[in-house]
């Protein structure tokens, strides 16, 4: 059950890798993704080339086979830079990819794996709907038995990298007569299709570069071995999409950690060079205070962040961690943003400072993989069934 990653000296080339192209490449590229709400695709393909997108799957099928532990300190410096940049790769990192590593037939990962690995083909997650979102067990899409194949029809809402993807892991009823968590299955949907239809790109707070739109399924057809794990695994979907959820929980922990650290250093930055009275606002106690929590805030998620992997490396499951490490660092991020707009004073409030697309950006952390409040929800049952048991 226990992951130990890569070798040291192997990950640390990495590591320094993925740090100096954040801050070579993907940092002065930010402002022209912003205006323009596009990642270039020259930086897409060199995403491809450093193995970006391979990160989390094992050697074996072409990846880089990282922990846990290993993924979450490569995103901190991934999302150094601009969120948008971790975004085109974490669906195919974590929620895309992972239910085929988790519950997927031998042969369903011969066959997708390798490409997800190289980016050849990008990964979506079809979970949220219209109304249905942290509430995965009440999925309205419906897939309906016909012989061997399933026709699929409904709506997903939110979803990121659509536009891009080659494949989505689609979650689907399967058992009408089941209205919960029983009756949803999981399936691998290459985006050729037919009767798959986008809609518009949808217009963000934040994290501009970043696509999400609604997917359209009138009459999709399936085969019943495109359920993840095979036939055998018809409506147990939802057991996967909770395992893919946890762990990816603890990844933006990561990029709660890495996005935090940023603003973290463009407030000292500021605060030692920005004259107020006649000395650096630093030097101002009121100033040094808010300086001081953001710090402080910034080394407990680390740590939570560190403690969740770890245990989710040893154990293969770490669900009140995961969602204590999400819940913390999304909700710390956000409070680091505002501290950050303050001390920047009237120039945080101009789009010329980074701070203030940072502020937006972060917004978004508190919501998706599960809202802060779906986290104080499994927080808190857990810790009554352990009180129980």
């Amino acid at each position: 059950m226990s992951n130990p990653g890569i070798d040291d000296d192997i990950f640390q080339q990495l590591l320094d890798t993925v740090d100096r192209y954040t801050r070579e490449r993907l940092i002065p590229a930010e402002e022209q993704v912003e205006e323009n709400d596009e990642i270039p695709e020259e930086i897409v393909q060199e995403i491809r080339e450093l193995g970006l997108f391979g990160i989390s799957i094992p050697e074996e099928y072409g990846g880089i086979g990282l922990s846990m532990s290993q993924e979450t300190q490569v995103l901190e410096k991934l999302c150094y830079a601009s969120l948008a940049f971790r975004s085109l790769i974490g669906t195919t990192v974590g929620i895309g990819s992972q239910g085929i590593v988790m519950d997927g037939t031998e042969e369903q990962k011969q066959m997708m794996l390798p490409k997800l690995a190289t980016g050849e083909i990008i990964s979506s997650f079809a979970l949220t709907e219209p109304d249905n979102g942290s509430d995965a067990a009440h999925i309205k899409t419906v897939a309906v038995r016909d012989g061997s194949d399933f026709v699929i029809n409904g709506t997903k809402r939110y979803i990121t990298n659509a536009s891009r993807a080659g494949m989505f892991t689609l979650l689907a009823r399967t058992d009408p007569d089941n209205k919960g968590a029983g009756g949803v299955s999981a399936f691998l949907l290459p985006a050729d299709t037919p009767g798959i239809m986008l809609g518009k790109t949808d217009k963000k707070m934040g994290q501009r570069g970043t696509r999400t739109c609604d997917v359209i399924l009138e009459n999709v057809r399936l085969p019943e071995t495109a359920i993840i794990g095979g036939p055998e695994n018809l409506n147990k979907g939802f057991r996967t999409a909770m395992k893919v959820l946890d762990r990816g929980r603890i990844h933006l922990s990561g990029c709660a950690t890495g996005t935090s650290q940023r603003m973290v250093d463009l407030s000292a930055k500021y605060a030692a060079e920005r004259q107020q009275f006649g000395v650096p606002i630093g030097q101002h106690q009121l100033v040094q205070g808010l300086l001081a929590d953001s710090q402080v805030e910034l080394l407990a998620m680390r740590s939570l962040t560190k403690t969740a992997a770890e245990k989710y490396d040893a154990e293969g499951s770490a669900v009140l961690e995961a969602s204590a490490a999400k819940l913390f660092s999304s909700e710390a991020a956000g409070r680091i943003a505002d501290r950050a707009v303050q001390i920047h004073g009237g120039a945080g409030y101009i789009a010329e400072y980074p701070v203030e697309r940072l502020y937006r950006d972060v917004r978004l952390l508190r919501i998706y993989e599960g809202t802060t409040q779906i986290q104080q929800m499994i927080i808190a049952r857990n810790m009554l069934k352990a009180v129980a048991s």
